[in-house]
């Protein structure tokens, strides 16, 4: 009885905390929807929906200069997205798709798979994994990979005040810890679910995952490796912090999607593939990612869910 009480007051908790971006979701949608409707799209101009916080960081990285000239990807501001969206951008320019993009910004989080999916949306600046682009092959085009399989590597991030977290050593411990994640993030799910974990939850919105593990509601998290900041996150009230030289391995590939219904989905597509071979062929993409930390230096890491069979890009020299 006392065990049904308490799930029911912390699912009550999570309901409230979630309502507010239940209702900034549902404003999003219909500006959004209204956007698409008076948009007026020219010949050389092409909207793009973004995630507010993602602009926000690429535009504080960037600091007046253009997106080619950018060859220097360590910074404050920098993150994982804001790379995709850099390398996106050189990519397109190199292939000589040349249209200016407009920005719409916004809380967009899964609605953007619903744009590209409709045409509305001509590509993704953050990247999918293999397996999520995979599921929506039949209306998007997938680029070849940005991150290749076995590079991408993430931090095993708990509220600083959750010591358990910060004492793991091997598989076996995570028996005792809880997580959470969503299916629609499958390499993360499946990553997870691999885990002999004490409970996996489901939770679809980001911000609320982050809020659980804050307070210590869910033990830990998977996210991505902030190195210019000491892995330490922080936002308002949220407060994580990665467990220092442990990591997980993400064993899948990341590409960008192209919506094979825009108008300009098949030419961005032949100028993105064509970008990325030679930003490939140069060493700038490898480089990109490992100046922004996204894909470490393992020489002193613990690969904590690494099978004995597999190799990674590079070798742990812990066993």
């Amino acid at each position: 009885m006392i065990n049904n009480i308490k799930w029911l007051f912390f699912t009550a908790l999570i309901f409230l905390l979630s309502m507010p971006f239940s209702v900034s979701a549902l404003r999003d949608d219909v500006a959004i929807s209204e956007a698409i409707k008076n948009f007026k799209t020219t010949d050389n101009n092409v909207v793009i929906y973004i995630r507010d916080d993602v602009y926000h960081d690429y535009m504080r990285f960037l600091n007046g200069r253009k997106v080619q000239d950018i060859n220097d990807f360590s910074g404050q501001f920098i993150r994982r997205d804001v790379v995709d969206m850099i390398i996106a951008q050189q990519a397109l320019l190199l292939g000589g798709f040349n249209k200016q993009f407009s920005y719409q910004i916004g809380k967009v989080n899964f609605r953007n798979t619903k744009l590209l999916e409709q045409g509305e949306l001509l590509l993704s600046f953050d990247s999918y994994w293999s397996q999520d682009a995979n599921a929506l092959s039949d209306k998007v085009f997938i680029s070849d990979p940005v991150i290749r399989k076995g590079e991408y590597f993430s931090g095993v991030f708990t509220s600083p005040s959750n010591r358990k977290v910060f004492e793991i050593k091997h598989l076996s411990d995570f028996s005792q810890l809880t997580s959470v994640s969503t299916p629609r993030w499958r390499t993360d799910w499946d990553t997870l679910s691999a885990l002999p974990l004490k409970s996996l939850t489901r939770e679809d919105e980001w911000l609320s995952q982050v809020r659980m593990v804050s307070m210590q509601w869910i033990d830990f998290m998977l996210m991505p490796l902030m190195p210019e900041i000491n892995n330490h996150y922080i936002l308002e009230n949220i407060n994580l912090k990665a467990v220092p030289k442990v990591l997980m391995l993400l064993d899948d590939s990341r590409h960008y999607v192209v919506s094979k219904l825009h108008p300009d989905g098949k030419r961005a597509y032949k100028s993105l593939q064509q970008g990325l071979q030679l930003l490939r062929q140069q060493g700038l993409i490898e480089k990109a990612y490992r100046q922004a930390g996204f894909i470490p230096d393992l020489t002193d890491k613990l690969i904590i869910n690494l099978p004995v069979s597999h190799k990674p890009a590079q070798s742990s020299s812990l066993k």
